[in-house]
C-alpha cells in the first residue's frame, strides 16, 4: 500500500472555539477536524490511504453494511504525558483484536502496522484536540462492508476509517460507583456467536437491556450466560471483576462469549505482577449475592477503555437486590485504577512496554 496522502482540512475549527469545546467535552460528542480513510477491494487489496477533513460519508442505499451489518470497530485513547509528548496505550493489542473481529465477521485483515500508523497520522494532525488535565483523545477505528449489493455474502469492498473525539469522564455526577441491573430476559452472547468480536451488532442487541436498566434507575446492565442464566459474564460494554476478602481477584473466563478486553488483560497483568492471586473462573449470580451479604466479597468493578475502572456498588433485579461493601469505591479497585492510569499518563514506569510515543 502507498503512503498516506495528507489533505489538511481547509476550514478547521478556530483555536478559541476549540478551547471552549475542550473545557467540558463530555464523551463522544466533540470531534476533531480530520479522519483517516483506507479503501479495500478484491482487485487492489488495501489502497488509497489518506488523511482528510472529517465529514459525512456518501454511501448508496444498497450499501452492504446497511442491510447485513458487516461492521467492526475498536476504541483506544491517546494521552498527553508530563513531558508534553502524546502516547498511545497498547495500540498493537487493539490491532490484533481488530483482525480477530475481522476474521469472525468474514472481513479482510488490515496489517497491524497500517492500523497503528493510521492512528498516529490522525493524532499528529489533530494533537491540539487532546484536552489538558484528565482528558484524552478517544480514537475510533472502524471498518464496514461498502459494496453496493443486495445479497447475503461477504462484501467485496470495505472502508477502514479512524475518527477521534476529545473526551472527559465517561460517567459523571460525582457518584461513588455505578448500580447495575441484572438482565433476566436478555442475553448478550452465546457460544459460537459474536460475543468475542467487537462488532456493532453486539451493542445493538444490548440496548434494550440497557434501556430496561435505566428504567429501573441503574447505570448499566449486567448479563448472565445464555445457557444456564446463572453465570455472570459482562456488562453492556465492560468486563467485570470481583475482589474477595483474601485480596484475590476473580473475573469471568474468556470462552467466546466475552469480549477480550485490553483493559481487562492489563489489569490481570498488573495484579499478578503485584503478587495478587487472580482466578479466571465462572462466578454465579447467587454466589455474588451470598458473598456480598457475608462480606466475602469486598469490592466489584467494571473495566473498559472508555471508563477505565468503575466501581460497582449496587446490584438490582427482579430477584436480586444488594449492596457491595460499604456502597463506595473499594481500596483495591482504586489502587488498580491508579496503577493503570499512572502508566497510561506517563507518571509511573512502564515495565511492560505498553506505552507508545507518537512522534
Amino acid at each position: 500500500m502507498s503512503e498516506f496522502q495528507i489533505s489538511p482540512n481547509a476550514k478547521p475549527i478556530a483555536a478559541d472555539l476549540r478551547a471552549a469545546m475542550l473545557q467540558d467535552p463530555g464523551f463522544g460528542r466533540v470531534f476533531t477536524d480530520h479522519m483517516v480513510v483506507i479503501e479495500w477491494n478484491e482487485a487492489k487489496g488495501w489502497h488509497d490511504a489518506r488523511v482528510e477533513a472529517r465529514g459525512p460519508l456518501s454511501i448508496d442505499p444498497a450499501c452492504a453494511v446497511l442491510h447485513y451489518a458487516q461492521e467492526i470497530f475498536e476504541g483506544l485513547k491517546a494521552y498527553r504525558v508530563p513531558s508534553g509528548d502524546v502516547v498511545l496505550f497498547r495500540p498493537d493489542a487493539n490491532a490484533r483484536r481488530f483482525n480477530e473481529s475481522a476474521e469472525r465477521m468474514a472481513m479482510p485483515s488490515l496489517p497491524e502496522d497500517t492500523f497503528v500508523e493510521a492512528l498516529e497520522q490522525l493524532i499528529r494532525i489533530d494533537r491540539d484536540w487532546i484536552p489538558e488535565g484528565e482528558g484524552s483523545l478517544y480514537l475510533r477505528p472502524f471498518m464496514f462492508g461498502s459494496e453496493t449489493f443486495l445479497g447475503v455474502k461477504p462484501s467485496a469492498e470495505y472502508k477502514f476509517i479512524v475518527i477521534a473525539s476529545s473526551v472527559g469522564a465517561y460517567f459523571k455526577g460525582g457518584k461513588p460507583g455505578i448500580s447495575v441491573w441484572l438482565s433476566e430476559h436478555y442475553t448478550r452472547a452465546a457460544r459460537g456467536g459474536t460475543g468475542a468480536a467487537k462488532c456493532g451488532g453486539n451493542y445493538a442487541s444490548s440496548l434494550i437491556a440497557q434501556k430496561e436498566a435505566i428504567g429501573h434507575g441503574c447505570d448499566q446492565v449486567v448479563f448472565l450466560d445464555a445457557v444456564e442464566q446463572r453465570w455472570v459474564e459482562e456488562l453492556g460494554g465492560m468486563n467485570t471483576f470481583f475482589v474477595m476478602d483474601d485480596g484475590s481477584l476473580v473475573t469471568p473466563p474468556l470462552g467466546g462469549t466475552i469480549l477480550p478486553g485490553i483493559t481487562r488483560d492489563s489489569l490481570l497483568t498488573l495484579a499478578r505482577a503485584g503478587g495478587i492471586t487472580v482466578r479466571e473462573e465462572r462466578y454465579a449470580i447467587d454466589q455474588w449475592l451470598e458473598d456480598a451479604r457475608s462480606g466475602r466479597l469486598r469490592e466489584a468493578f467494571a473495566c473498559g477503555t472508555a471508563a477505565v475502572i468503575t466501581p460497582i456498588v449496587e446490584v438490582r433485579g427482579q430477584t436480586h437486590n444488594f449492596t457491595i461493601g460499604n456502597g463506595g469505591p473499594g481500596i483495591e479497585t482504586m489502587r488498580l485504577r491508579d496503577a493503570l492510569t499512572a502508566i497510561q499518563r506517563g507518571t509511573a514506569p512502564d515495565p511492560h512496554g505498553w506505552v507508545r510515543p507518537v512522534r
